[in-house]
């Protein structure tokens, strides 16, 4: 393995847990800027959302709809078994596993599917796909 192959995939790592940290500190503008100018993310069971207008759009709903929902938002994202495929100095994939827990305790788990690119110095998301496999039952 060569040495920009083991920057891109620690840059990959980096990435993946910026995303957990402003995701869990509501700064979504910083999570948006994580992703290509023509990035999308897919939710299982939603329209995909592409470019980052559309993202921004999504998660400042869904942050509204979080914080109307509890008198102590928490929420904190637990990323673990990265697996990261750097296939050229531009372009990589990486999949991995994710556990949500809320004030509330466990909330939703699943799997992260990332197509990835470097642009302008930086990987990006080119595609994040998340699927859920659970969740807690929302009369808890």
């Amino acid at each position: 393995m060569e040495l920009w192959e083991l920057e891109a995939r620690e840059a990959i790592r980096t990435l993946i847990s910026r995303y957990a940290h402003c995701a869990d500190t509501g700064r979504f503008d910083a999570l948006v800027e994580l992703f290509a100018e023509d990035g999308t993310l897919e939710i299982e069971g939603r329209e995909p959302l592409r470019g980052r207008d559309l993202i921004r759009q999504f998660l400042g709903a869904t942050k509204k709809a979080r914080a109307a929902s509890t008198a102590r938002p928490l929420i904190r994202h637990h990323v673990t078994s990265v697996d990261v495929d750097v296939r050229s100095r531009e372009e990589a994939t990486a999949s991995s596993y994710f556990f949500v827990i809320t004030e509330r305790g466990p909330d939703h788990w699943g799997r992260y599917r990332d197509q990835l690119v470097h642009v302008g110095g930086q990987w990006r998301f080119r595609q994040r796909k998340v699927r859920l496999d659970g969740r807690r039952p929302r009369d808890e």
